[in-house]
């Protein structure tokens, strides 16, 4: 069974336009397993629920940011080893030294292509 079978990733962004553009790339690369959060505090629920291998997350949300959820699953056991791709809009070195900091396995700039998307996935977890 291939990786991109067995893969299971969540997706957090406040924008559903951003969400649909991220899980329709997903989609094109054959991962079928994509579940979606619209916050940080949905997003830690669904994956208590439901673990996953991956958490692509936005930066830039109200509430709980992208670090402060990337914190937040460092923290806890049951989490701490789960994959985090960040998205962001501003990656200004100050938040990408943070994010590795806290433990974050890769980030993505937008706006960003479906390749690029890919590679920063299979910089994370190999070839799809």
């Amino acid at each position: 069974m291939a990786l991109r079978d067995q893969l299971r990733i969540l997706v957090v962004d406040d924008m559903s336009t951003s969400r649909g553009l991220i899980t329709n790339a997903l989609d094109s690369f054959g991962i079928r397993t994509v579940a979606s959060a619209s916050d940080g505090p949905s997003a830690l629920q669904k994956i208590a629920a439901s673990p996953v291998h991956l958490v692509i997350s936005d930066y830039n949300m109200p509430g709980m940011d992208g670090l402060h959820l990337l914190h937040a699953l460092r923290s806890a056991p049951a989490t701490r080893g789960v994959g985090f791709l960040l998205i962001t809009g501003r990656a200004d070195r100050e938040i990408i030294e943070k994010g590795k900091q806290l433990g974050m396995n890769n980030f993505l700039k937008k706006p960003f292509e479906p390749a690029g998307l890919r590679a920063a996935i299979e910089a994370i977890v190999g070839r799809l």
